[in-house]
């Protein structure tokens, strides 16, 4: 498994933006797609972003799409995720985690999680 760690969280304003960082050791980071998840107390952890494990692919939430953007440096162990024109609906743990195919991501097929970072979005 690869060891996952966030940050990067705080407490914004409506339309303010936040970068999450993700750094990840252990197993060889480029062998892995990545992908950002968030969850609110009483709901369940749901899909934000995804990314390949080259970077070359990405996928969103229709809920995030265009305002967030999802990258990675193979050479920094690094997955990032660009939150722009944050709202309150965006609040939430953000958790990032590693597959081992990009198709993965989107079903939930992980083979490790971060311990989370919180956003909180203040109207």
């Amino acid at each position: 498994q690869v060891q996952l760690v966030e940050s990067g969280g705080g407490l914004v304003q409506a339309g303010d933006s936040l970068r999450l960082s993700c750094a990840a050791s252990g197993r060889i980071f480029s062998s892995y797609a990545m992908g950002w998840f968030r969850q609110v107390p009483g709901k369940e952890r749901e899909f934000v972003a995804g990314i390949s494990r080259s970077g070359s692919n990405t996928v969103y939430a229709d809920s995030v799409k265009g305002r967030f953007a999802v990258s990675r440096d193979n050479a920094k162990n690094t997955v990032y995720l660009q939150m722009n024109s944050l709202k309150p609906e965006d609040t939430g743990v953000y958790f990032c985690a590693a597959a081992w195919t990009y198709g993965d991501i989107t079903k939930r097929n992980l083979d490790s999680w971060g311990q989370g970072t919180q956003v909180t979005v203040s109207s």
